[in-house]
């Protein structure tokens, strides 16, 4: 269990970095990119990737796809912190779950039982209801694509992380080492062109937070992939408490820290996200 804690901690601490990240005036698109080469860095030296099996037959597509959207989700993520809070942008992550479960059903034919049908409606009506705002109340107003963009991205990166498992070609971690090489390329490209056009400068504490975003981002992989090794027998317990404890840490911290303000429908959103999480956990138990 020590392994889901410290995922769920490396998680909330990433929300928590770029809900900093304005006070103390970061380039987030600098720290995106040190954070990939601090990962792809800790990857090597964790997971020792043998990239000699890293040939033309890799699912290259899929890699390419993934280092354009990790950063640019990454951006999304940050901005949605930024204006609308830890709370609601960490259960647009997390509900993006749906996303990957509705491809297994029309892409991959999967059969849907009832838990799941009855997951998949409470988690739509939880992404309206956290996200729902009082007519006078100007917080977010206009930035909601932020939360929708990190729902969307986080999911299509979900169903494409589970396309490169299923290659078993290759073992799961030199395919992520891959994408973070190839991720940190794509970042360095966009800083290059940034600093060349003059509209951002190098600064050490971008590199800094960088460095610190990149340690926790990779320790959230870590001690997930090692939650899972340990719960062999029961992914769903790892499933079920990764994500009900990001939101439920996410909706205390940003509340109680940052005093981010809820109102009684959204607090009634994340009690049906988490309602949602537990039903589609149970959906995994049942015998078709």
């Amino acid at each position: 269990m020590i392994y889901i804690i410290l995922s769920i901690c490396c998680s909330v601490t990433v929300a928590i970095l770029l809900k900093l990240a304005k006070r103390y005036q970061i380039s987030i698109i600098q720290a995106v990119t040190v954070n990939y080469l601090a990962a792809l860095t800790l990857c090597s030296l964790f997971f020792k990737p043998d990239l000699k099996l890293v040939t033309t037959s890799a699912p290259w597509p899929v890699y390419i796809t993934l280092a354009v959207l990790l950063p640019s989700i990454f951006l999304f993520l940050a901005a949605s912190v930024k204006n609308l809070g830890i709370v609601k942008t960490d259960i647009a992550q997390r509900l993006s779950l749906f996303i990957p479960i509705l491809a297994a059903y029309f892409i991959f034919k999967e059969d849907f039982n009832q838990f799941k049908i009855i997951g998949l409606v409470i988690g739509f009506a939880a992404i309206i209801l956290t996200f729902l705002r009082k007519q006078d109340q100007k917080d977010g107003k206009g930035n909601l694509h932020y939360p929708i963009m990190v729902f969307v991205g986080f999911g299509l990166i979900d169903v494409l992380f589970k396309q490169i498992a299923l290659y078993k070609e290759l073992p799961y971690t030199t395919s992520l080492f891959t994408v973070f090489c190839l991720s940190f390329v794509v970042s360095l490209l966009i800083v290059i062109i940034l600093l060349i056009s003059g509209k951002i400068k190098l600064q050490l504490v971008n590199i800094v937070c960088g460095l610190i975003l990149g340690f926790f981002n990779f320790g959230n992989i870590l001690f997930y992939l090692k939650a899972h090794k340990a719960f062999a027998e029961n992914p769903s317990t790892v499933f079920a408490a990764m994500n009900l404890g990001v939101i439920i840490a996410g909706t205390l911290i940003g509340v109680l820290a940052f005093k981010e303000k809820l109102s009684k429908l959204n607090y009634v959103g994340i009690v049906l996200a988490i309602a949602a999480v537990i039903f589609i956990t149970l959906s995994q138990h049942v015998v078709r």
